[in-house]
């Protein structure tokens, strides 16, 4: 498996890969592919935090990553996390999050924000965002909504997530 910067070619593979992975998803409002089309022309984009993993030269996973502003600090969130469903349960979405990880950590970025599975993000260092006085813009079980540290000694960040435009939220 190769992770790599998702490129313009990647585009319609992409696509297919976040419609089919969120097409079996417990929780989803069947946009996601939708959105990281219109979240590639934001200002919240990063380019080097859009990662694809390719097997045998076809992508089977995609994440993503763009800013959110915390506080008066610029951090990250990441979604969507994609995996096509047959390659689901073989780490490709946990190679993908330490990747984006690292790569954000050498850009600067001090922390990622998710809104996700509680059985899954913490086995990847995600713990409930209020630990860091990260509040989410919406209702949603604390237990779901989970930042990350991206530095170790990052210092303390405080105050509600303003996403992007492009989510749609407040």
């Amino acid at each position: 498996m190769i992770i790599r910067q998702e490129e313009p070619k990647d585009y319609e593979a992409v696509y297919h890969v976040v419609k089919a992975a969120f097409g079996s998803a417990e929780h989803t409002d069947g946009n996601e592919q939708d959105l990281v089309n219109a979240l590639r022309k934001s200002k919240s984009f990063i380019p080097a935090l859009s990662l694809v993993a390719e097997q045998d030269g076809k992508v089977t996973g995609h994440i993503l990553f763009t800013e959110v502003k915390v506080g008066g600090t610029v951090q990250l969130a990441l979604a969507p996390l994609s995996v096509l469903p047959a390659f689901q349960k073989q780490g490709i979405g946990k190679a993908l999050i330490r990747a984006g990880h690292e790569k954000a950590a050498a850009l600067g970025y001090l922390y990622s924000i998710v809104l996700g599975s509680e059985r899954y993000y913490p086995q990847i260092g995600y713990l409930p965002a209020g630990q860091y006085g990260i509040k989410p813009p919406f209702d949603v079980p604390s237990e779901n909504f989970m930042a990350c540290k991206l530095a170790m000694d990052a210092p303390a960040v405080s105050g509600t997530v303003q996403y992007a435009e492009e989510f749609g939220i407040g």
